[in-house]
């Protein structure tokens, strides 16, 4: 068997450190933050410090998507996960009562999710990586490089070395190390390259807070999670032991909006969405946060067709990462880490088979994901530019935003195009394999143009600038 080194110990460094684990290979997890895993979720949330994770205490969502990896890879950290006070979702309860009539169909039990605040998984998770036979977890351990053979053919990465000196070696080692990976960095140190990249600003700012219930429950949502309001978003996600996240989105090019730090104003802006006001109804839990500058960025190790280097395999928000607002993130990267384990199972023999296998599994499996919210983030950021400055917002152009945003509508209207929608939400299916479909995408066509679009009630552009003053 293989000896392998995680970098990040985060929930794809540990989920890959526990699945290779239990394949029978030697596994070691580096993290850098130093402060160990708490004894109870309570403390995760409130003393638990994870500098190296900027969202930690921001709205987090486990899509139906990640449920069923981890309960298919990881049973046993998903009942742990579901005895910590996960809440349960059923997001195809949102339907609409009138398609509900119809019934359930088979494989309707995949819209179901177990979800949690980011702490809460991060917490189980841990506690279960500390209890696995074979697996270690090093924390306050950094980094400080990838060592490489380089010289006839292509560069092969052999080990790490650590701030402290020491080097170690593996066959394969794996970058988990998320958004803020210095890979890129390395690998310029070591004239390899230049690693493929695309990045761009996803162009969204951030102001959320989590609540608390007294009772145990969580509110009833009355429309999408995720709800566009004209020139910003709410989002409302229930999460574990009777607490939610509310948060808004905006353009992170609207100065005004910028107001919405203040507690009291943020409040007010809630407090005028009609479906959404009752979301406040609890005891806010920790501090109103706000986060910007987040990237939309893609990594590739590949040049010319072949792989840049071996011995060395993306993970998650390391290969790349989106716009959270869509709560993505954790389901792409246990799909992510499932797929390591089956190339590694079946391709780690040889290194640049490996390469390949990865790369291929990467490309057919993940990038559709990351390509389909790339596409939403920018049509939504138009149509939120164009209401900021009074404008009408031009139709789509192209043929996937077009069917995108006529299913907004038909979706409503049709049973099994609600279904269509919910699973692009859920990550169970990108939009792109579901109006390859035979008479899906003329189905939206038809629906979307004999109904008005459903505009969510809440403040005009204009009240909404009276309410910030």
């Amino acid at each position: 068997m293989a000896r392998i080194i995680v970098l990040g110990g985060g929930m794809c460094g540990l989920s890959a450190g526990m699945l290779l684990t239990r394949d029978g290979h030697e596994v070691t997890v580096f993290e850098q933050d130093a402060a160990p895993v708490p004894e109870s979720v309570e403390d995760a949330w409130e003393k638990w410090s994870r500098d190296g994770v900027a969202q930690f205490r921001l709205a987090h969502f486990l899509a139906p998507g990640g449920r069923v990896v981890l309960e298919e890879t990881l049973p046993d950290v998903f009942e742990a996960l579901v005895s910590a006070g996960a809440a349960r979702l059923d997001v195809l309860g949102l339907m609409p009562p009138n398609l509900a009539e119809s019934g359930a169909r088979p494989g309707d039990e995949r819209f179901v999710t177990y979800t949690a605040r980011r702490p809460t998984i991060e917490q189980v998770l841990g506690k279960a990586a500390e209890g696995e036979p074979g697996l270690e977890v090093r924390r306050g351990t950094a980094v400080k490089e990838l060592t490489i053979q380089v010289g006839i053919g292509t560069p092969h990465v052999t080990g790490v070395r650590l701030d402290s000196g020491e080097t170690l070696q593996a066959d394969l080692v794996v970058d988990a190390m998320g958004r803020r990976s210095p890979l890129p960095r390395w690998l310029s140190d070591a004239n390899i390259g230049p690693l493929h990249e695309e990045s761009e600003d996803s162009g969204f700012i951030y102001y959320g807070r989590y609540f608390r219930s007294a009772d145990g429950t969580t509110p009833q949502p009355f429309g999408p999670l995720l709800a566009p309001m004209g020139s910003f978003s709410i989002l409302t996600l229930p999460s574990d032991n009777g607490t939610w996240a509310v948060t808004i989105v905006a353009s992170s090019g609207d100065q005004v909006l910028k107001r919405m730090r203040d507690p009291d104003l943020w409040t007010a802006v809630i407090e005028a969405c009609p479906l959404h006001a009752h979301w406040l109804e609890g005891e806010p839990i920790g501090e109103l946060k706000a986060m910007g500058g987040v990237l939309d960025r893609y990594r590739r190790p590949i040049l010319d067709g072949r792989p840049l280097l071996t011995g060395i395999a993306l993970l998650g928000d390391a290969w790349a990462c989106t716009n959270p607002s869509l709560g993505r993130g954790i389901s792409l990267g246990l799909m992510h880490t499932h797929c390591l384990r089956e190339v590694v199972s079946s391709h780690l023999d040889d290194q640049m088979e490996f390469a390949e296998a990865w790369d291929a599994a990467t490309e057919a499996k993940l990038t559709p994901w990351y390509r389909e919210t790339v596409e939403e983030d920018r049509d939504r950021l138009r149509e939120i530019d164009a209401l900021r400055n009074g404008l009408e917002p031009a139709p789509p152009s192209d043929r996937s935003a077009v069917l995108r945003e006529a299913l907004n509508t038909a979706a409503l209207h049709d049973p099994e195009l609600f279904r269509a929608y919910v699973a692009s939400r859920a990550v169970l299916t990108p939009l792109s394999e579901s109006f390859a479909q035979e008479g899906v995408a003329e189905r939206t066509l038809e629906l979307a143009g004999e109904h008005e679009p459903i505009v969510m009630p809440g403040p005009s552009r204009n009240d909404l600038l009276t309410l910030l003053g």
